[in-house]
This record gives structure tokens, sequence and C-alpha cells, in this order.
């Protein structure tokens, strides 16, 4: 199966205080390392951000930018606070596979043997949905949580984006809320720390104290 993969990287960094994607992690910047761990498992990598100047050094040039805009009507301090989602949609227009793999640019943690593995696991997401109605289809596969489901680290099929933008049209900007509207197949995930991800420098220096 061919995969794409997108890699967000428009957050404001509010709670670290600066640029989470240029942190470095044993002396990568972390939208460096993820951006590995994406092309070990998808063929096409996309990082969605409102800079690519800022980040264009750090990576190859296999990977293809997209610049998220601010929507109609948005100034550019706006569209720094409308979420991902956003940045999600806009990008998703872009994919041209069947299926997409979704990362925060903040994840120090994924490990490409799981990915991989779910990635495998999609092919019997597919299998099951050939004999059933459209509207039944799974249109996400992710890692359930109590709060709902972990929706920047899994994966999304290319033909959810209309459902998508409707909703965003209607003012919505919860992946939470959105994906409560669609069947979802969930994902085992073997070890809970591999969604880790680092918002506030006590989240930084925890995994710091943890890898030396």
């Amino acid at each position: 199966m061919r995969l794409s993969s997108i890699v967000l990287a428009g957050g404001k960094s509010s709670r670290m205080g600066r640029d989470k994607a240029l942190i470095s992690i044993q002396g990568v910047p972390l939208l460096q390392l993820v951006c590995r761990i994406a092309a070990s498992c998808a063929d096409t990598v996309y990082v969605v951000t409102p800079w690519q100047e800022r980040y264009q050094h750090l990576l190859p040039s296999t990977v293809q930018f997209i610049k998220e805009v601010p929507l109609s009507g948005e100034t550019d301090s706006e569209q720094l606070g409308h979420g991902p989602i956003i940045g999600f949609a806009q990008a998703l227009a872009y994919v041209q596979t069947d299926w997409v793999l979704l990362l925060a640019c903040d994840l120090p943690k994924l490990r490409v043997e799981v990915l991989q593995e779910w990635a495998t696991a999609l092919d019997s997401v597919e299998d099951e949905a050939i004999c059933a109605q459209r509207s039944s289809e799974a249109i996400a596969a992710l890692v359930p949580q109590a709060k709902g489901w972990e929706p920047l680290c899994g994966f999304y099929r290319r033909r959810c984006l209309p459902s998508l933008v409707e909703y965003i049209n209607r003012g919505g900007r919860s992946f939470q809320e959105w994906l409560k509207q669609h069947p979802v197949q969930a994902l085992s995930l073997p070890d809970p720390e591999m969604l880790f991800n680092c918002n506030t420098q006590e989240d930084l220096f925890r995994f710091q104290s943890q890898v030396q």
C-alpha cells in the first residue's frame, strides 16, 4: 500500500515559550526527527507550516512543504490560533494516496516499527470496508484515549476531506468533535509513552532526564 504522511509544524508553541519544531533531541531538531520517521513509513512526506523558510534548511528536498494560510476573513495572528485541524485540511487537499499518516512535530518518542505495523494493518481496514456502505467506512485509524481519540498520530482516509471541509466551514475547530461524527478504527498502542509530546519546558526536562 502506498502511503503519504503529513507533519504539522504550524503551532504557536506558546506553552513551550520557543519553537518546538527546532528543539534539539540528542543533536537533531525535533521536526527533522519526526520527518525522518515519517519518511521510514511513507512514500511522500508533506510538512504544513506558515514558516517554510524557517525549516527548509533542516529537511531533504524530498520533503514537500505546504504553506498553511489564513482562512477567509482571518488575520495572520488569528491563523496561529485556529488549531491543527486547519493545517491538516489544507495539506490533505494535496495528498494522492488513499491513506495518510498524520503526525504532530512534537513527538520525540515515536517508534518506527509501531507505525509500520499500524500501516500494514490498514489493509484489513480496507478489506472490511469493501462490502460495506461508504457511509459506514472508518474514516480514520487512531489510538483511543480517555479524552476520545489521539488525532495527531494516526491514519486518515483521503476521502474524509469533504466532510472535514464542511465541518470547518461550519466553524468547527475540534478534531474530537469532528471524529465523533464518523466511524473510527481503533489502533492498539503497545507503549503509551510513544505518544509523549513536548508541550512545556517541564515536558522537555522530563524527556531529557530519561534519555541521558
